[in-house]
């Protein structure tokens, strides 16, 4: 079984003390590839520190990017998005322009949970990253919390040029399909495990062909680990959730969740 975590912030300061064996244990359940989403420029050395460097198992061994792998994403996290979103989208899109390798222009997107006092600000910083990752034949990640409809107006403005996947998609069916008719990708995390999640249904009614699985580890971890720091092992909990619902062999289900990311990617 080959699992692919497109969304996982494994860059934060949650895994400095035990990363050899966060990685050992992704290894173990047969995660290969790992997405670091950016969030600003605070963090962003982090990522590409992350992405650069040569990860060792436990014992020592030097880890083969056949083994395991950790990809970066760029851009500004709508939470982010602030009084001085005119200077972090200006460093996200120096980064963008250095010649560094990125899979995607990401998160991005909006967010009108925490606060919505520069809701104008995200609009215009998502569009504008969409723009970028257009002229850049590049995915974007989307985040969309408490926004979904939201995004997916401003997306038919890029209906047949904007591609990319809706992370920790939170919405319901008809929204789901319409995120698949315009062409994106869902990206389906742990929350599918929690007994109050709509996921299970979704995922039944909406099928396979758009789903991608992720983490977003540190943070949704599902059960039985609710209320523990999430981590890219347990996307197999995920794997066997979506498994669950559209009654499907979990080996199946990592084949085409894996092929769904390599093709959003590009890889």
């Amino acid at each position: 079984m080959i699992l692919i975590d497109t969304h996982c912030h494994l860059y934060l300061s949650k895994y400095d003390y035990d990363l050899k064996e966060v990685i050992d244990r992704a290894i173990q359940n047969g995660v290969k590839k790992v997405f670091l989403p950016a969030i600003d420029s605070e963090t962003h050395e982090r990522v590409h520190q992350l992405a650069d460097r040569q990860l060792k198992a436990p014992n020592g061994t030097l880890i083969s990017k056949e083994d395991f792998e950790v990809l970066p994403m760029m851009g500004v996290h709508p939470c982010s998005i602030k009084e001085n979103f005119e200077e972090e989208l200006a460093i996200a899109l120096a980064h963008l322009n250095s010649g560094r390798k990125y899979y995607a222009v990401g998160e991005i997107g909006l967010d009108y949970y925490w606060d919505t006092t520069f809701k104008e600000q995200q609009i215009r910083a998502f569009e504008r990253q969409i723009e970028w990752s257009i002229e850049r034949n590049l995915p974007i990640v989307i985040h969309s919390r408490n926004s979904t409809v939201d995004c997916i107006n401003i997306l038919r403005q890029y209906e047949g040029r904007a591609k990319g996947i809706f992370h920790c998609f939170s919405g319901n069916v008809e929204e789901a399909r319409e995120i698949i008719r315009l062409g994106l990708y869902l990206g389906i995390g742990g929350v599918i495990t929690y007994k109050t999640s709509d996921l299970k249904d979704i995922v039944a009614k909406v099928g396979l062909k758009n789903i991608v699985l992720e983490t977003d580890a540190p943070y949704l971890t599902p059960l039985p680990h609710r209320g523990k720091r999430n981590e890219p092992s347990y996307i197999k909990l995920t794997c066997a959730a979506v498994a669950l619902a559209l009654n499907k062999d979990m080996d199946r289900v990592a084949q085409i969740t894996s092929e769904n990311a390599l093709a959003v990617f590009q890889i």
